[in-house]
């Protein structure tokens, strides 16, 4: 059963009509306690990682999500919170990830926020790409991206300039775009992550 941390992030309902459609059963996490109740869990995002930092804080889930041995998938500003700071707010983040989230502004001449579909390039052999293929497109929506660490990066897009489109460490998993609105491949994706 997979649980989805509730920061209120602006995607939920997206998230969770997604799971819907696959029929995998979820809940809500508004307490640490809560975390016991699901074997994954997802941290969704739309919205300021700054603020959403602030909320996780607030609520006691900061402290608890670095210390989770399940598995774990953050979704854009949720994949975000995993990395060490982000230029948005100047915030120091949950800093599971020793990367940086970093604004296209400035780096790149394409247009900011990276809006619509691109391709994603990662190793075939990664689980949660099972059954996708390589260059599969996805939908993007951000002003902030991750730089790029081989170390930690799982999957690679360019927009201007090569960033993560995912990374992982250990039981932590992330990806910038956005599976529940990415169609098939998003869906795959998904059910991948909930077959782990």
């Amino acid at each position: 059963m997979v649980g989805i941390v509730n920061y209120g992030a602006g995607n939920i309902f997206s998230i969770t009509a997604a799971l819907q459609r696959l029929d995998i059963s979820y809940g809500m996490i508004n307490t640490k306690d809560d975390f016991d109740r699901y074997d994954r869990i997802i941290i969704p995002g739309v919205g300021h990682a700054g603020a959403a930092m602030d909320k996780l804080k607030a609520s006691g889930l900061a402290e608890a999500i670095p210390k989770l041995e399940k598995p774990v998938l953050g979704i854009c500003v949720g994949m975000q919170l995993l990395t060490d700071f982000s230029e948005e707010g100047h915030a120091e983040l949950l800093g599971i990830i020793p990367v940086k989230t970093l604004h296209f502004e400035g780096r790149v001449t394409e247009k900011v926020p990276h809006m619509g579909w691109n391709s994603i390039s990662f190793d075939p052999s990664c689980p949660l790409f099972k059954d996708i293929a390589n260059n599969t497109y996805f939908y993007f929506v951000h002003s902030y991206f991750i730089e790029h660490e081989d170390r930690y990066n799982i999957a690679t897009c360019d927009y201007g300039l090569t960033f993560s489109a995912a990374i992982a460490k250990n039981n932590f998993w992330a990806v910038q775009f956005h599976p529940e609105k990415s169609g098939k491949a998003g869906e795959q994706l998904l059910l991948n992550f909930s077959h782990f």
